[in-house]
C-alpha cells in the first residue's frame, strides 16, 4: 500500500526503494506484477494496485520452483571442496566417495555434472586449475567476422573506455530462449559490466515487439534518468534487435552491436546467463516459471558476494552508483 500511496504522490520508484530501504529492483519488480489497467474518464490508464500486486504474488508462490539446490547441499560443496584443494580429488570421486560412505543423504548432494557445472560457472571457490586431470582446450576462434546486416553502431565504434570498467553505466543485453516452439516465452537480460548488476524481464516472445515493449516499461522506470543509468548497451545482430537502436532516437543512450558469432564481446552478460541456466536448463520452457521464480534468481545473482568486486554484491554497487546520479 505504501508504495501505491507514493506513486500516487508523485514519488519515483529510486525514491520510494530509499523510503523503503529495499533495493530499486525489488521495487521495480513490484510495481510490474500489480500493475493493472483502469478505465478513468474513458481513458485506459496503467497503474500500480497494492491489492492486485499482492494476489499475483500469493498466486505465483503457490506454484513457484524450489530453490536452488546449491544452497540446500553447502555443506557437501564445502566438503568437495576440500577434497579437491588438498586432497587433489576429482569432483566424481567426491562424489562417489561420499555416496558410498554415506556421508551425505542424496538430498544433500549434487551429481557429478552438476558439480562441474558449478566450477565453470564460479559458483564453487574451487577453478578448473584446481582439477589434476581436466584440460580444456579452446577449439573457438576469436576471429572477428564482417557483419552480414547492419542493425547500428558496430561495437567497433564503441569508445575504448567502456572495455575498462571504469565508468558506470554500460550495459549488455540479451535473450534466454526455453523451449524452441511457438507460444513459448523468453528472457530478456541486461547486465551492467562495473557493477555486474542483473535486470532478467520475462516477455511473451522473442520479437521485435516484445523486446521494445520490455525496454518501454524500463525506460519509463527510470524517466529522466534512464540515460545516465544506461549510459550504452551493446547487443548481439539478433533479430529480436532489430529496433534497439530507436532508443538513440528518443534517448542519449547509444547502441552498439557486436560481430557475427562473437559472443565474447559480451563476455559479462554470457558469463551471467550461463548462471541463469543453472536455475532454467536449455529445453526446460520457460512458461513453467512464475515471476517469482525470475525474480528469485534476479535477486540471488545480484546478492552474491563476489571477489572481482571486493566481495561486495552487485546490488550495492548498483545502488552506490543510483545515490550518486539521484543527488546530482
Amino acid at each position: 500500500m505504501i508504495i501505491q500511496l507514493r506513486l500516487q504522490d508523485g514519488y519515483t520508484p529510486y525514491k520510494i526503494a530509499k523510503a523503503l530501504g529495499r533495493a530499486l529492483n525489488t521495487v521495480l519488480n513490484e510495481i510490474r506484477r500489480g500493475s493493472t489497467t483502469q478505465i478513468i474518464t474513458n481513458k485506459k490508464v496503467e497503474m500500480y494496485l497494492a491489492s492486485t500486486g499482492k494476489i499475483v504474488y500469493d498466486n505465483n508462490r503457490k506454484s513457484s520452483c524450489k530453490q536452488f539446490k546449491r544452497l540446500k547441499c553447502s555443506d557437501f560443496i564445502d566438503y568437495v571442496t576440500t577434497k579437491i584443494k588438498e586432497d587433489k580429488w576429482s569432483p566424481d570421486a567426491c562424489f562417489g566417495y561420499a555416496l558410498s560412505k554415506n556421508l551425505f543423504t542424496r538430498d544433500e548432494m549434487v551429481c557429478t555434472k552438476t558439480l562441474y557445472n558449478y566450477i565453470d560457472s564460479g559458483l564453487m571457490s574451487v577453478k578448473n586449475t584446481d582439477l589434476y586431470l581436466k584440460l580444456r582446450y579452446n577449439t573457438k576462434s576469436n576471429r572477428v567476422r564482417k557483419n552480414k546486416k547492419k542493425l547500428g553502431n558496430s561495437i567497433d565504434s564503441r569508445p575504448l573506455s567502456v572495455n575498462d570498467r571504469k565508468e558506470f553505466g554500460h550495459w549488455e543485453i540479451d535473450t534466454i530462449v526455453g523451449k524452441k516452439s511457438k507460444g513459448e516465452e523468453v528472457l530478456l537480460t541486461l547486465v551492467e559490466k562495473q557493477t555486474r548488476n542483473s535486470i532478467i524481464l520475462k516477455m511473451l516472445s522473442k520479437s521485435v515487439e516484445a523486446v521494445t515493449n520490455a525496454l518501454t516499461k524500463l525506460q519509463s522506470s527510470y524517466s529522466d534518468r534512464f540515460s545516465e543509468v544506461f549510459k550504452t548497451i551493446t547487443s548481439d545482430n539478433g533479430s529480436e534487435f532489430a529496433e534497439l537502436s530507436n532508443l538513440e532516437l528518443i534517448t542519449l543512450t547509444k547502441v552498439y552491436f557486436t560481430h557475427p558469432y562473437a559472443s565474447f564481446e559480451r563476455g559479462t552478460n554470457e558469463m551471467h546467463n550461463g548462471i541463469v541456466r543453472r536455475f532454467i536448463p536449455k529445453g526446460k520452457s520457460i512458461n513453467d516459471y512464475k515471476e517469482e521464480d525470475i525474480e528469485f534468481i534476479e535477486s540471488w545473482m545480484n546478492s552474491l558476494p563476489r571477489k572481482i568486486l571486493n566481495y561486495k554484491t552487485p546490488e550495492e554497487l548498483f545502488d552506490d552508483q543510483l545515490d550518486l546520479i539521484y543527488a546530482s
